[in-house]
């Protein structure tokens, strides 16, 4: 069989460029999940949002066509029951976009176990438990993929997060170790954003208190924020068949903070 018989089709840019595939799209109820969800929502796919608080996200959900569930990424009972839900409702799982995620801003010397387990739970075990659980559906699927989300802190930190930024470098490396293990059934990516405009970011600000211990717009050549969109934007890329030779990829969407 040719390469080009092997490739997947491409949607050159033309209509809805997910339509018919059945994503799970967690943290969805806010910031970054929740601008992924109406993106998606908006290029034709069914979607199973999953986060704590749902109530954002279910009418998300039912517009496409999918189902909004209660989960605590952080536990294996939850999750299994969650991404078994989700597979029911859609009718299998195409896809994962693992969004959920939590910061908090502090010093080594601040930061105690409790928060290190917490950040380290959610943003690194979580996606963990999410790709183990959808894994049977995503393996039916044709075209399956898997989008991570780290941070710009994966690959520089800056300021006091090393519990965040340990996470985030996690999520980089288990996602380039899934892209191996999954290939070529399975394409696995990872999109590293730095500062986003969302509700986590404006509370860590607020909280931290000290400019020192948070990264500043000096940081970015293009000097300013993301927009959540953007992040998606680029999620919905590898998401789609358009990235459908890019495995194994982090990309920056950080307004050049890294320049990596």
């Amino acid at each position: 069989m040719s390469n080009e018989q092997n490739a997947a089709p491409l949607n050159a840019g033309q209509g809805p460029r997910l339509s018919g595939r059945r994503i799970v799209i967690t943290g969805a109820g806010s910031g970054i999940g929740k601008a992924v969800a109406e993106l998606f929502a908006e290029h034709g796919a069914a979607l199973a949002l999953l986060d704590l608080n749902i109530e954002a996200a279910l009418p998300i959900a039912q517009g496409s066509g999918g189902v909004a569930l209660r989960v605590d990424v952080a536990d294996e009972t939850s999750v299994n029951g969650a991404i078994e839900a989700a597979a029911n409702a859609l009718g299998g799982i195409d896809g994962v976009v693992n969004a959920a995620g939590v910061i908090s801003v502090g010093s080594l010397e601040a930061t105690d176990l409790q928060s290190w387990r917490r950040q380290i739970d959610i943003n690194l075990t979580g996606p963990y438990l999410i790709c183990r659980a959808a894994l049977p559906w995503l393996r039916q699927s044709a075209l399956a993929t898997i989008v991570n989300i780290a941070s710009a802190q994966a690959f520089r930190p800056v300021g006091a997060s090393c519990a965040y930024a340990a996470s985030k470098a996690g999520v980089l490396n288990f996602t380039k170790a899934l892209a191996g293990e999954l290939a070529p059934a399975i394409r696995a990516n990872v999109v590293c954003p730095g500062i986003v405009d969302t509700p986590m970011v404006a509370q860590v600000s607020k909280a931290a208190g000290n400019p020192a211990s948070t990264p500043t717009l000096k940081d970015y050549p293009l000097a300013r924020m993301a927009q959540a969109l953007e992040i998606a934007n680029a999620i919905l890329f590898l998401t789609s068949n358009e990235s459908s030779y890019i495995t194994g990829a982090a990309l920056a969407v950080d307004g050049g903070r890294t320049f990596h």
